[in-house]
């Protein structure tokens, strides 16, 4: 049991998926990471299926890479940060195996997969479908076994504490933590929608706390439904994901009579949206995975496989059967090129910032290489800032619990703020939370992603307006806490 007095002034990282684990390894200076859970476990990027994209393919570039991006972004990507993070891909990449990750291929060819939207294969996978996990584990090891990183399992952020505008310290489920250097690296708010294929630690907490001491977030109302979880019965836990690269791989989307109604490889929103519309008119809609170019689908997909057959499912000779399901936040805290946020001493890395990188719409597998990437230049500038100031400890300051439980909440998420969206629906969702959020978490964040879907009156990548079907409105939408004043929320 760690003494917190005596990690008093280290940086403090919140969130040990892939981000926070690289942020903590590129550190030269001690750390605390805050996990929510047991080491390994509650980390979306352990869950990851299909790998990490990079440009590393003969006729590939990171300039090719870049323009996939953009595409898929339909407008609203950081061009700059587009740029800055396929250009890096190929040096995360070999970051990654320095620390012991034995993609699948060799070093100089690598076994790289096709996924949606992609120009080309370039998605290195390991450990069958289970990539993430394949990833994650030699980084945790090497964590593990590094003296200046202290790991807090089964601890989670409670509050920041801010002093003339600036961190001075958080407060965790441990205790307090004098500290002028924050990392948030806690995921995306998947969790929050009914039937997501998301963590339940996913809950967008920490998000709420920082933008509750200041912090600006952005793009919030573009929440990624990825069009084929496996369409069971789900209460109260995560729902299968069924991966894009079993489309890559040459399975087919199918009704119940068996005939195709989309092309499997376009965008994830555009394949989203059409099953969505398929299953409104009444049909079922399955993926054919029977007869796949790699061969056998329970040798390449094993714990995709196992999922199925868990469910009843043998995909080997049975159509899957499938229905979109949250699954990504292209939204949170505005960050600049070195994590930034706009609190002093507060950075952000992986989904749980904002960087651009996204836009509307995410291209498939960018979330893995983002993690790395943007935790590197976190670590990086974090290295280059004088060390953590002295701070005392503060006594008294954290009253507040915002950790209510709204019943519905998540299945009113997907009715009114999920794959199909219009004004009224969105208007009484704001009018029926917005009285919870000084007491709630996921209230606040709710109703940040409903209110940024209100005011973008049109569609665009992930955020589709049924009374606004037009693309029309290139602007990126920033909030802060006060913003939500406008929205008849009372945040005195």
């Amino acid at each position: 049991m760690h003494s917190l007095s005596a990690l008093s002034g280290r940086v403090v990282i919140i969130g040990a998926g892939l981000a926070g684990i690289v942020a903590a390894l590129k550190l030269e200076r001690p750390c605390v990471v805050v996990s929510p859970t047991g080491l390994g476990s509650g980390a979306a990027s352990m869950l990851a299926q299909g790998g990490i994209a990079c440009a590393l393919a003969d006729g590939d570039s990171p300039e090719l890479h870049a323009q996939d991006t953009l595409s898929a972004g339909a407008g609203l990507c950081d061009k700059d940060v587009v740029n800055a993070v396929t250009a890096a891909g190929p040096g995360a990449i070999a970051q990654l195996r320095r620390w012991g990750v034995h993609f699948a291929g060799t070093l100089g060819k690598p076994d790289l997969h096709l996924e949606a939207a992609h120009s080309c294969p370039r998605i290195l996978h390991l450990n069958g479908d289970q990539s993430g996990a394949g990833i994650m584990r030699p980084l945790l090891d090497t964590a593990a076994e590094c003296s200046r990183i202290t790991i807090l399992e089964n601890t989670s952020l409670t509050q920041f504490c801010v002093e003339n505008g600036a961190l001075v310290g958080v407060q965790t489920t441990a205790g307090f933590i004098a500290t002028t250097q924050c990392v948030v690296a806690s995921g995306g708010v998947g969790g929050l929608f009914a039937g997501a294929t998301c963590p339940a630690e996913a809950s967008g907490s920490v998000l709420a706390q920082a933008v509750r001491v200041g912090a600006a977030v952005g793009d919030m109302e573009f929440a990624q439904f990825h069009p084929t979880g496996l369409a069971i019965t789900v209460q109260g836990s995560r729902r299968p994901l069924i991966s894009e690269a079993v489309r890559g791989a040459g399975a087919h989307l199918i009704d119940e009579s068996g005939a195709r109604f989309t092309e499997e490889l376009q965008p994830r929103d555009i394949v989203a949206r059409a099953i969505a519309a398929h299953r409104a008119c009444g049909h079922e809609v399955f993926l054919d995975a029977r007869s796949l170019s790699r061969g056998v689908f329970s040798e390449h997909f094993p714990g995709i496989s196992a999922a199925c057959k868990k469910a009843g499912i043998d995909p080997d000779r049975q159509p899957i059967p499938v229905e979109p399901a949250m699954h990504y936040h292209m939204g949170g805290l505005i960050v600049d090129l070195s994590g930034k946020t706009t609190v002093p001493g507060l950075w952000a890395c992986g989904e749980a910032a904002c960087t651009g990188l996204h836009g509307a719409n995410r291209l498939a597998s960018n979330s893995l290489l983002e993690a790395v990437v943007t935790a590197e230049w976190v670590a990086n500038d974090i290295n280059g800032q004088p060390p953590v100031k002295e701070v005392a400890p503060v006594v008294g300051r954290f009253s507040h619990d915002y950790g209510s439980v709204l019943p519905g909440l998540s299945v009113r998420l997907v009715r009114d703020v999920g794959i199909l969206r219009d004004e009224d629906g969105l208007n009484a969702f704001l009018r029926d939370v917005a009285p919870h959020v000084k007491v709630s978490d996921a209230a606040l964040v709710s109703l940040l992603i409903a209110a940024g879907a209100l005011v973008r009156r049109e569609s665009r990548g992930s955020h589709y307006r049924t009374d606004y079907p037009s693309v029309s409105d290139p602007i990126r939408r920033i909030f802060t806490l006060s913003d939500l004043q406008s929205f008849g929320v009372d945040i005195s």
